[in-house]
């Protein structure tokens, strides 16, 4: 029996009308599939065959430095960053001076830095809780505050269970200029993340 062309127009229609009905995105939902999409792809190490392999601790070598949006932030150099897209409204969202999302990880590391424009902000805790991921992440007690330079910077190590190969780590938040970052590591061992980060703001710089 041969199909009516009326018909498929109608059942056309009628899912035309279901996706335009359907929910908008939220943002922050996106920048956590980004985040979550990044975290799948980090290679799994090969297991040995007659023992369990135990993680050493990372060396942490101050040879990188990235430098785009008009800030600098310091990395280890057997990584580098990338911009990582967020899904906003149905459409891919480039970063920008106003806000953005960064990206680098190997076998044994994974770093995130966020930033958003945000004039007159004092306190980063709204993008610490935001690059943290829900049920993942588990921040070790309180927020440690710093003073570096002219930033107030705050410091926390974490757990997670977003890779089996990086169950520990770091995140921290601060204030630039109109800008408020945010910026987080996976580390294999409970020693690498602070050294790490230190590297990183010690190097830091933003344009006003």
């Amino acid at each position: 029996m041969k199909s009516s062309p009326l018909l498929f127009w109608t059942l056309g229609l009628i899912l035309l009308s279901n996706a335009a009905c359907g929910p908008k995105p939220d943002p922050d939902a996106a920048v956590r599939q980004a985040v979550a999409a990044t975290v799948a792809a980090i290679p799994a190490a090969t297991p040995y065959p007659t023992f369990t392999p135990y993680p050493a601790p990372t060396r942490v070598d101050p040879g990188g430095l990235f430098c785009e949006y008009s800030f600098c932030i310091g990395h280890p150099p057997e990584v580098a960053f990338y911009d990582v897209s967020a899904v906003q409204t149905g459409q891919l969202k480039p970063n920008t001076y106003n806000d953005g999302i960064l990206a680098a990880y190997s076998a044994n590391l994974f770093i995130q830095v966020l930033w958003q424009h945000a004039p007159g902000a004092a306190d980063p805790q709204f993008l610490i809780d935001l690059i943290l991921e829900d049920g993942l992440d588990t921040r070790g007690g309180k927020l440690d505050i710093q003073l570096i330079r002219d930033m107030n910077v705050l410091y926390s190590p974490i757990t997670s269970t977003a890779s089996p190969m990086l169950p520990f780590g770091g995140v921290a938040g601060w204030v630039c200029g109109d800008r408020v970052f945010a910026w987080k590591v996976y580390t294999p061992d409970e020693t690498t993340a602070q050294a790490m980060f230190a590297d990183a703001i010690n190097r830091f710089t933003c344009s006003n």
